[in-house]
């Protein structure tokens, strides 16, 4: 007998904060073809990805502009900590001189 289980489908969110939010917010959410146009535009505007399909999922659900409820504060608090600590490596590394 074959396993006509379906392959799982991509998920992709961009999360935004700005100083005066009341807490991050959907910028974009998509599957699939969406899902790689998301990251896409993510890695040609050297912005940090976070993979986590679960949360992806859960992120998902929300609508464009909607703030993250509650109940997700904490998790998304540890992703833009990631984020932040990559950005940091990254001054860091262009901080370097470069050998010519």
């Amino acid at each position: 007998m074959r396993d006509f289980t379906e392959k799982k489908r991509k998920t992709a969110v961009a999360l935004g904060f700005e100083p005066g939010d009341e807490a991050p917010k959907i910028l974009a959410t998509g599957q699939g073809h969406v899902a790689e146009k998301i990251i896409e535009g993510a890695k040609e505007n050297d912005i940090p990805i976070h993979r986590d399909p679960k949360l992806a999922k859960t992120l998902s659900e929300l609508d464009f502009g909607e703030y993250i409820p509650p109940e997700l504060y904490e998790v998304v608090i540890q992703v833009l900590m990631y984020v932040d600590r990559i950005d940091s490596v990254k001054e860091k590394m262009n901080a370097r001189p470069k050998d010519e």
